[in-house]
């Protein structure tokens, strides 16, 4: 009966975000019955069709919408995953995606692009950059400590603390236009999401998920203690550095595109272990699926809300608090 249970649990979780996604894309203030949607969507490939639907349906399903459900889908999966995989790395249920200073870093690049550089660098690419740098400092700074484990999450806060000081100071000078612009950013956001963030970011996030999710099973063997690790001939630190560089691009992608977005990577791992037990076989693919999920439904709700457009990584805080207060009474029974 159990076994049934999480079999039926799996597979409603893996459908979830595809029907999510297709409510979504009913979610905005113009209405656009089923019909037509449906029309609207399988007409670059029925050209007939397309003559039937009105321009400005066709411009807020193909250049508003859809661009912005998608990148949503990878950048929650990208985040849920990543959380997971590190978690399971450094045997710590309160790691998250943004341990090893990406956030901070991240949040120095695009301020150098929003103070600085101007239009002359876009945010995604000095973001990418910076929070690609903070992972290599952390790594060159701790790789000669007799605890790697230990100093690797110490010299993510040191690192994360040396990029927020950097930030702090890029904001003391910054004019106010420019400074309005960056605090947006860093609240986390989608509502800007195009094409272009797409093909910038969903190819790395494609390629490291893929990577990730075909070394799942490894997971439960690296969850173990390092001497029992070896003795299944596991190679720790090529194994290690492989999931370190893998969670560092795809976070980096997701966060240089849509800002700043909280607590996805710490909670949903949670939640899915809750449900489905801690065999990372499942919780990474599981992950995916509900980090998307929960990605798109707080960007549905966060648009909804008002008549102007709440950021989604305020949303994901104030939800991701008491909802985490809730799991750290259970934490220390799903991870035993």
């Amino acid at each position: 009966m159990a076994t049934r249970r999480k079999r039926f649990l799996t597979a409603f979780l893996l459908v979830l975000p595809f029907a999510v996604f297709l409510a979504s894309l009913h979610v905005g203030t113009s209405q656009i019955s089923p019909g037509l949607l449906f029309k609207t969507l399988l007409s670059p490939l029925f050209p007939s069709w397309k003559a039937a639907i009105p321009p400005s349906t066709f411009d807020i399903v193909f250049a508003i919408r859809l661009p912005r459900l998608l990148l949503a889908l990878a950048v929650g999966a990208a985040l849920a995953v990543s959380g997971a995989s590190l978690q399971s790395l450094f045997k710590n249920p309160l790691v998250n995606e943004y341990i090893l200073g990406i956030s901070s870093g991240a949040a120095f690049g695009a301020s150098l692009s929003f103070v600085v550089f101007g239009s002359r660098v876009p945010p995604q690419i000095s973001s990418f950059a910076f929070a690609v740098l903070a992972v290599v400092l952390v790594l060159a700074i701790s790789r000669r400590s007799d605890s790697p484990v230990v100093s690797v999450l110490l010299t993510g806060v040191i690192v994360s603390a040396f990029f927020s000081a950097l930030l702090s100071l890029v904001e003391y000078f910054a004019s106010p236009y420019s400074l309005q612009a960056l605090f947006f950013w860093l609240m986390g956001n989608l509502w800007k999401s195009g094409w272009a963030d797409l093909a910038v970011s969903l190819p790395l996030i494609a390629a490291g998920l893929a990577v990730l999710l075909f070394m799942r099973w490894r997971f439960n063997v690296l969850s173990m203690s390092d001497e029992e690790a070896r003795s299944l001939g596991v190679r720790l630190r090529r194994e290690k550095l492989v999931v370190l560089v893998t969670t560092t691009i795809i976070t980096a992608a997701a966060t240089s595109v849509a800002g700043i977005i909280g607590w996805i990577g710490l909670i949903v791992p949670h939640l899915v272990r809750m449900i489905i037990g801690v065999d990372n076989r499942r919780v990474l693919p599981l992950s995916a699926a509900l980090g998307a999920t929960v990605l798109i439904v707080a960007d549905d709700i966060a648009r909804s809300l008002a008549a102007f457009e709440v950021p989604v990584g305020i949303f994901t805080s104030l939800i991701g608090i008491p909802l985490f207060i809730v799991l750290l009474r259970k934490a220390g029974k799903v991870w035993r």
